[in-house]
């Protein structure tokens, strides 16, 4: 009995020590290597399987995306402000309606417009009263009365009165009233279009000062068929934003719809506070379909040479001053190389030199390549470079 006891004994010690004993481990995978210009992997390595591998496109064109906001066309706009103080008494045009030069928009109960009406009849009466002593002394120098110098003092202050009289119905008659004396003043339209903006109420008190930079306007008139856009464009595309380049304009308000459009001007310099060059686009709206201060986009078309290749934004790095992407030579090979950018774009670049079409490049986790490569670098050098310090220090005992 004892020795089937220790029989089982013996055979369940050789079962827990089959069970503690550890896996076999697995054999390492080499590191990659350097050889000349070159980072090499081995075979399977698991680092490839987080390189992804793009193919350098002819890049014979690309389209440019650039932000933009549409504005009222300013050729084309009128805003009006109040030119003496007053009183509003009645509004006769409203948001959305049609006017035409001439059309009444408001009348203002204005003593400051009645005196001026009163210096324009003041002129009249001026002007008939030096009329008539000129007649007089027409008669009287022919007569032989009075003498030629009297004459020509009369003819001097009746043109000096008449054209004083020009004068002052030329300004009142420019806000709506050449004679008469009733204190309104009215506001019109003096262009064709429709009034796209009121900041006025019944009652209101007016005052001339109140015009200028940063005052809203009493009324604005415009015509809504012509629009301006206002483009954002950076300081790399600034050769394909001159005038007279035309553009596809989308909306995001209105998808799967496309304006066309043209640059009219672009500013000289850049604007400090957003680094952009300010440029001006005229859009045609006939269907009124735009609206002013819709956010669109202006699409423009840019032509490359025939040995420009496009790749991924993410491909280029940028050395020191120099820009460079990873190469594929052969499969699990890799080398940098340096080349020379045409246009770099949010999500693509050109490339100039450096880079045929049809070869691939790393297009992501290039830094980790890039540092995987210097780490290469590194420890191929420690081995040749501890010798001598050895050296250096057996010295420095002597």
């Amino acid at each position: 009995m004892v020795t089937r006891y220790l029989t089982l004994f013996a055979l369940s010690a050789l079962a827990l020590t089959a069970c503690n004993e550890a896996p076999a481990p697995k054999p390492e995978m080499s590191a990659p290597i350097v050889q000349g210009n070159q980072l090499r992997f081995p075979a399977g390595h698991p680092q490839l399987a987080l390189l992804t591998l793009s193919t350098a496109e002819p890049a014979h064109s690309v389209a440019i995306d650039l932000p933009a906001k549409l504005v009222w066309n300013e050729e084309r706009t009128q805003r009006i402000y109040p030119p003496f103080a007053g009183r509003v008494m009645s509004i006769k045009a409203d948001v959305g309606q049609a006017v035409v030069p001439g059309t009444l928009l408001a009348l203002l109960a204005s003593p400051d417009f009645g005196q001026a009406q009163s210096e324009t009849a003041k002129a009249h009466v001026d002007m008939q009263l030096t009329q008539k002593a000129l007649h007089r002394q027409r008669e009287l120098f022919e007569a032989g009365i009075v003498a030629r110098k009297d004459l020509e003092q009369s003819e001097a202050d009746a043109l000096r009165a008449q054209a004083e009289t020009l004068r002052a119905e030329a300004r009142t008659r420019l806000y709506g009233s050449g004679t008469g004396v009733n204190q309104q003043l009215a506001l019109s339209a003096g262009i064709r279009g429709r009034v796209v903006e009121r900041n006025v109420n019944p009652g209101q008190e007016l005052r001339p000062e109140q015009s200028g930079p940063g005052v809203p306007a009493l009324f604005v008139v415009t015509d809504p068929t012509s629009l301006w856009l206002q483009i954002d464009a950076r300081e790399a595309d600034a050769g394909i934003v001159q005038p007279g380049a035309r553009f596809d304009l989308s909306v995001p308000a209105l998808p799967a719809q496309t304006f066309e459009g043209r640059v009219v001007a672009a500013s000289d310099f850049i604007d400090p506070q957003t680094r952009t060059i300010k440029i001006r686009g005229l859009v045609v709206n006939t269907d009124r379909r735009l609206k002013a201060e819709m956010l669109a986009s202006a699409r423009f078309e840019r032509n490359f040479g025939s040995d420009s290749v496009m790749v991924p934004a993410s491909a280029v790095l940028l050395r020191g001053s120099k820009h460079q992407v990873f190469v594929q030579t052969r499969p699990g090979e890799f080398e940098p190389r340096e080349v020379e950018l045409n246009y770099e774009g949010s999500n693509v670049i050109i490339l100039s030199s450096g880079l045929k079409a049809g070869e691939q490049v790393v297009s992501e986790n290039t830094l980790l390549l890039a540092r995987m490569l210097s780490m290469a670098s590194q420890a191929t050098q420690a081995p040749t470079q501890r010798p001598a310090a050895g050296n250096e220090a057996k010295a420095a005992q002597k």
